[in-house]
């Protein structure tokens, strides 16, 4: 049995097939990178993971689970997390909050009772002390300390980014979906991010599932690469078999190798 299986799922929107008969496995502590143009169904293969999507047909199974027609809060109580290209935090709150709320589907308490607005009840007092416990060894594994109880809004892109896998990782999840960790980063921190999601696979022993642009990043982590063009599979296997391979050239880079 797959750790993770992705079976025959396609996904159309109108006409138009964003997935297509589309299968793949990933072991458990591996790293695997989706990778194709802009419109090769990326995001689509992780809507429909976490459950934003529902495919027309094939099958999701984690850790032998079907995941689809699971709720995204279904999905995530699984274990399953995911971070976004495109900031989804709460600007006006502190990292610690942020980080908090990343707890939510191991809360038993209101969320406010959790988050310190309510100490009626000693449960909820003695509940958020262990939230807590467990988000400031999240704050030491990533270095943010500094930022701890500084709002997210006052945050240069690059912490703000480590913030969300913060976030991601207070979930407790086996399996983390990282759309596009790389993007809007500098060199300095598209390197300091290979240096996380390695630290992530090999210290808290979560399996990574990554859609990326930047091959830099791609090469130095992948176990294993899948490239896809247009909902399709074109090729699949470690990065210099699939970087190399012509199809993946023409249909990534717009280049064709005689």
């Amino acid at each position: 049995m797959a750790f993770f299986e992705l079976k025959n799922v396609t996904k159309t929107f109108g006409g138009l097939k964003a997935v297509d008969d589309l299968s793949f496995s990933v072991a458990e502590k591996e790293i695997f990178s989706i990778i194709g143009p802009n419109g090769a169904g990326k995001s689509t293969i992780f809507n429909c993971i976490n459950g934003l999507y529902v495919p027309d047909t094939g099958s999701i199974r984690f850790k032998g689970q079907e995941l689809i027609g699971k709720r995204p809060d279904q999905v995530a109580v699984s274990g399953i997390a995911r971070t976004f290209q495109n900031l989804e935090l709460f600007a006006h709150m502190s990292t610690l909050d942020n980080l908090m709320l990343g707890r939510h589907t191991a809360m038993t308490s209101s969320i406010f009772s959790v988050l310190g607005l309510s100490f009626k009840k000693s449960k909820a007092a003695k509940e958020e002390m262990a939230h807590r416990r467990k988000v400031e060894e999240i704050i030491d594994f990533l270095e943010l300390q500094s930022s701890r109880d500084q709002l997210v809004a006052n945050l240069p892109y690059g912490k703000q980014k480590l913030v969300e896998l913060g976030r991601a990782l207070a979930l407790d999840p086996d399996l983390l979906l990282m759309d596009e960790p790389a993007a809007g980063l500098t060199q300095e921190e598209r390197d300091e991010m290979i240096f996380w999601i390695k630290d992530i696979r090999e210290l808290l022993g979560i399996t990574v599932i990554i859609i990326e642009h930047n091959m830099q990043l791609i090469q130095k982590i992948s176990d294993r690469i899948l490239a896809i063009s247009f909902g399709k599979k074109l090729t699949e296997g470690n990065a210099e078999s699939v970087l190399s391979h012509p199809e993946v050239v023409q249909a990534y880079l717009g280049e064709v190798i005689n």
